[in-house]
């Protein structure tokens, strides 16, 4: 018997990307799971109950623990953790689909990493770092759970081990539109990295000065990221001030206590 698949999406205010989400999934998931962040102001709900998807609501604490609760809604064997500005390709559609068909109940592993394709101001980053992107993102649920914690959460295996997705297809990631989009996540995004930092005993140092400089030139020259043009550079620019930004609020918080 083919392996039964649900999608795991949390979701906040993502009436914009939660559609094309979807979408990719049609044909792939035996169920769509999204769980909405309670203070969630737009569409998003009707969205996903328009789609047919089962839905919940609950209060967010943190990623891990919020991806946790939504792992528990999920009922099929096998879980697909994708989120809202991400979509399926069709050849990895087509690869999992034959993964399952091949290997019943998909073989010996109970994860399987998948690449990751970045889009950014309309052009995939094959440099800068940015074209090796993978991640564990395809388990069995009975073996799997969540951890971490505010900002970077993983999934943890307890099982027969982990491979590298085979055949072909990637997931499709545009977490940015545009440079605005960019500015607009920022704020939070680096608050919760500083936290996170702080609450983990790490202080700042004065070579935390130096990360952010480094940081431009690391991906611009040494990952060669100028060879991606314009957004590129403009994403290294911005990685660069997501960095400065993250130690200068770490700095802040040291001084409040």
């Amino acid at each position: 018997m083919k392996p039964s698949l649900s999608a795991l999406i949390i979701a906040k205010d993502e009436e914009r990307d939660l559609p094309g989400c979807l979408e990719s999934l049609q044909g792939l998931a035996d169920e769509i799971v999204v769980l909405v962040d309670d203070s969630t102001t737009d569409g998003t709900e009707r969205i996903a109950r328009d789609a047919g998807c089962k839905v919940a609501r609950r209060k967010f604490d943190d990623y891990a623990s919020q991806r946790q609760a939504a792992l528990e809604l999920c009922t099929k064997e096998w879980v697909l953790w994708i989120d809202c500005d991400e979509s399926v390709s069709s050849e990895l559609k087509a690869s999992v689909t034959s993964l399952f068909a091949r290997e019943g109940n998909a073989g010996v592993n109970d994860g399987y990493i998948i690449p990751f394709t970045f889009r950014f101001l309309g052009k995939t980053l094959r440099f800068g770092g940015m074209g090796s992107e993978m991640h564990l993102r395809l388990f069995r649920r009975s073996k799997s759970r969540f951890v971490g914690g505010q900002l970077h959460e993983a999934i943890e295996i307890s099982g027969n081990g982990i491979a590298f997705m085979p055949g072909d297809g990637t997931i499709l990631h545009q977490s940015y539109v545009d440079i605005p989009d960019y500015l607009a996540k920022l704020d939070r995004y680096t608050t919760l990295s500083a936290e996170k930092k702080f609450a983990a005993g790490q202080r700042f140092r004065f070579w935390h000065r130096l990360i952010a400089p480094w940081e431009f030139v690391m991906r611009v020259f040494i990952k060669l990221g100028f060879l991606d043009g314009r957004p590129g550079i403009v994403w290294a620019r911005l990685s660069a001030r997501h960095s400065a930004l993250k130690y200068a609020k770490l700095r802040e918080l040291e001084l409040k206590k």
